[in-house]
């Protein structure tokens, strides 16, 4: 079948109305465009290649086969930047506030410079975990036709024949601190851990989102799990930009690819992958950005119903290479598809539905040990429990995968702030039984929602993974396991019972009821809730500021446009 003439530009069409519109030719013909460039598509490249950290320092190559593909395949190519925030380099310092911020300043970036420069397509190069959503959301709001191009997954680091990467530095430190490991032990493996470019190697942030986005149908099937350093993520960011331009030639927008049953296709390969946490905040803001009636409650009915699947980090044995090596997504979605727990009528971005997609994936997983079929599923409910209760009405989220007993009814342990509570693990202060409470740090009270990697990893590292509970108005790394409950909503900047917990108090986490209580009659929390005053912002000016102004709940994807209109 004959492919479509390209269109002439949008923007074009206005800037070659007449002599009135020379001088902005004139701004082109000074980047040496030539008059025929006017009849070509211009496509954006959101690049956001940076030597900030190993997930972005090896984009520069992706973008750079990108724009050869937009220019082979017929389209001129706008390049543009984007900026990151590493969550590994900034976990436990305050830059850790401004991860979350990050998504919506990226959104902004693309939704920008797509709309001020009338772009007639985009491309998001993107590696680190807020790339990943702060990208879609971006291109659903400017809705020209899009593609996501993921930087790919870091390769392992290796010391003493052992797999490493980021989590196992975060392990190690509260393995060191209970005297499991000497010093030296743990300058090794900080020095081994990170062996080059790629994003954070197991069913982290960034890998959940990636492979949610190739589900979603917005990325090249299989190229969420390539990694970095392989030729053939170069290959397929080149071969992502001329879909791209076909795209163009058929007017295929992300919004009619983003729908709701897409959503529901994500969200069960986050389920049948052990995806991460932050996947139920950044779902929710992407359905927000594509106009798609979603909720929290969502991700709980798509829970029951699809099996955890793979076995992998952070709860698992296996890294994102290990998935890729073993069928990768096709191989996980085609037997979701086989099993009717997959839509295959959904559309994606090459064109074809998912079914047309999977046809020729093997119905068997060649590596069952890293991808199980659906009859030996690691569990036959998904791992993403939303627990609701006096504790968090709106809902929350735990990480249920990997626990013997998912239940704990213990004193409360209260901190206002990440570092002390670390230090209280760190000193051996926490015992088994102990259920730690870590708030003001929601979209508000933080500002910004911090992740809570370096206390959940050394709970793990002390042993106590299992033994004791953490609820926090904050969030988790997608490198986080144990008895852990994060997004608690409302938060405590906002007034919610989370606030009112004194210590010692007795809190029950119960992942098999779905219930998170504080076990104190109402008649004292009203007491409490008398006598509580919201605290003053941390930020009145700049960009943190903002945020906290305008985030919405976590329960409805910290957003910063959820207006009443």
């Amino acid at each position: 079948m004959a492919s479509k003439p390209l269109p002439i530009n949008r923007r074009s069409a206005n800037i070659t109305e007449g002599k009135a519109r020379a001088a902005n030719r004139s701004m082109f013909y000074g980047m040496g465009y030539k008059e025929d460039d006017f009849r070509k598509p211009m496509v954006g490249v959101a690049n956001g290649h940076s030597t900030i950290t190993p997930c972005n320092s090896g984009l520069q190559k992706l973008a750079d086969a990108a724009i050869a593909g937009i220019e082979e395949a017929g389209g001129n190519a706008q390049v543009f930047g984007t900026p990151t925030i590493s969550d590994g380099m900034s976990m436990g310092t305050e830059g850790m506030k401004y991860s979350l911020v990050s998504r919506e300043v990226i959104s902004d970036c693309i939704e920008t410079c797509v709309g001020g420069q009338w772009m007639d397509g985009v491309l998001v190069v993107g590696g680190c975990d807020k790339n990943m959503p702060g990208g879609m959301m971006g291109m659903l709001r400017a809705n020209v036709p899009a593609i996501y191009v993921y930087g790919g997954t870091i390769l392992p680091g290796k010391w003493k024949g052992r797999d490493l990467n980021i989590v196992s530095v975060f392990e190690a430190v509260g393995e060191n601190a209970a005297g499991k490991i000497s010093d030296q032990e743990l300058k090794d493996i900080e020095q081994h851990a990170i062996p080059g470019t790629g994003s954070c190697g197991g069913m982290y942030t960034a890998n959940t989102m990636s492979s949610a986005f190739e589900a979603l149908g917005m990325s090249l099937p299989y190229s969420s799990t390539m990694a970095n350093p392989h030729d053939e993520k170069a290959n397929s960011a080149k071969e992502s930009a001329k879909v791209l331009i076909e795209a163009i030639r058929n007017d295929l927008k992300p919004r009619d690819i983003v729908t709701r049953k897409a959503i529901e296709n994500a969200v069960a390969v986050i389920m049948a992958t052990g995806g991460s946490t932050n996947a139920v905040l950044h779902f929710l803001a992407i359905a927000h950005a594509a106009d798609v009636e979603w909720s929290i409650d969502d991700f709980e009915r798509i829970r029951k119903q699809v099996p955890v699947l793979c076995d992998l980090k952070p709860s698992g044995k296996y890294l994102a290479v290990d998935l890729h090596d073993a069928g990768g997504i096709p191989q996980v979605m085609k037997l979701l598809l086989n099993a009717g727990l997959l839509h295959g009528d959904c559309m994606t971005i090459t064109g074809k539905t998912i079914a047309e997609t999977l046809a020729d994936v093997p119905d068997a997983p060649p590596r069952p040990e890293v991808i199980r079929p659906v009859d030996q599923a690691l569990y036959k409910q998904g791992h993403l429990a939303i627990l609701k209760g006096n504790l968090s009405p709106e809902g929350c989220v735990a990480k249920i995968t990997g626990l013997k007993n998912p239940v704990i009814t213990g004193p409360a342990r209260v901190f206002e702030d990440e570092q002390s509570a670390l230090a209280a693990i760190l000193d051996g202060k926490i015992k088994a039984g102990d259920v730690m409470v870590l708030r003001y740090l929601g979209p508000k009270g933080g500002p910004g929602m911090p992740e809570m990697l370096a206390p959940t990893g050394a709970l793990i590292g002390a042993g106590l993974g299992e033994s004791v509970g953490l609820i926090t108005d904050g969030r988790f790394s997608g490198g986080t396991w144990g008895m852990v409950v994060g997004h608690v909503a409302p938060e405590a900047a906002a007034g919610g019972n989370i606030a009112l917990v004194h210590e010692g108090d007795s809190i029950t986490i119960d992942a098999r009821e779905l219930l998170l209580q504080l076990n104190v009659p109402d008649e004292e929390l009203a007491k409490r809730r008398a006598a509580w005053k919201a605290p003053a912002p941390r930020y009145t000016r700049g960009v943190q500021a903002k945020f906290a102004f305008n985030a919405s709940s976590a329960s409805s994807g910290a957003v910063l446009d959820k207006f009443d209109v």
